[in-house]
């Protein structure tokens, strides 16, 4: 048990350093990111820290901020070793293998691990091995969840809230704009602030958000509220960088 609470405790701090690190690059502070500067590439619990985080290692280089890109007029950066991404193709790699779904896993699940390949075909180079398959994911809970259950899992699927990730979950969430904001709006009223940081960062990705939803003001207050949580901090960033380009 001791053992166990102390793993526990690593890895809470491991992700926290990492997604620090991440909303730094997003908000434009500190030096060129790279994921494989933040972690010790060979330990198990920086190892796991990636699949908790999933696709948001790589949110500096989806959203251009604070990550090298080699690629003249791409997206990504270039292969072979310019740059930090093929360090960082090897940390993914070396997570994705360390960490694959089982087979009774859950959708989030799933989901996450599907993300995390996606965005390193995306924005990464080669990392000298073939990244894995993109495992299959159930989507129906997107057409027959209740609201407040849509937007948890909405809230926990927040990394793939990128640029060209996922774009039949992106779809999905999108014709439940409505419900996204009621969750907002319930998960801060619950004073849920990585739920809502979740929720808003996907209402972000849309365009058709409710005006009187003020999710500017909102997701603002929230990071505000949050206590500087790291994660919170990550997807509030994240979702600037999405209204940006929304507008």
């Amino acid at each position: 048990m001791a053992a166990q609470a102390r793993d526990n405790s690593a890895l809470s701090t491991v992700v926290a350093d990492v997604a620090n690190g991440v909303a730094l690059a997003l908000d434009g502070g500190g030096d060129s990111y790279a994921l494989s500067a933040l972690l010790a590439q060979d330990d198990a619990v920086a190892l796991a820290a990636v699949r908790v985080l999933g696709a948001d290692v790589l949110a500096p280089y989806a959203l251009g901020a604070g990550a090298a890109r080699d690629t003249p007029g791409g997206t990504g950066i270039a292969s072979g070793s310019g740059g930090s991404g093929g360090a960082d193709g090897q940390v993914v790699l070396r997570a994705l293998a360390a960490y694959p779904p089982g087979a009774d896993a859950s959708d989030v699940s799933l989901w996450t691990y599907r993300g995390l390949v996606e965005a390193s075909r995306a924005f990464l180079p080669p990392a000298g091995a073939p990244w894995p398959d993109e495992p299959a994911a159930g989507d129906a809970w997107l057409h027959t969840d209740p609201w407040p259950k849509l937007s948890h899992r909405a809230s926990q699927l927040a990394a793939l809230a990128l640029p060209g990730l996922a774009p039949a979950l992106a779809a999905g969430l999108a014709a439940r704009t409505d419900d996204l904001a009621r969750g907002f709006v319930r998960a801060v009223r619950r004073r849920d602030w990585l739920q809502a940081a979740g929720v808003g960062r996907w209402l972000s990705r849309v365009r058709d958000v409710p005006a009187t939803l003020g999710l500017d003001t909102g997701l603002l207050y929230v990071r505000r509220m949050s206590g500087a949580d790291p994660r919170v901090a990550l997807h509030t960033a994240a979702a600037r960088r999405l209204r940006g380009d929304a507008r």
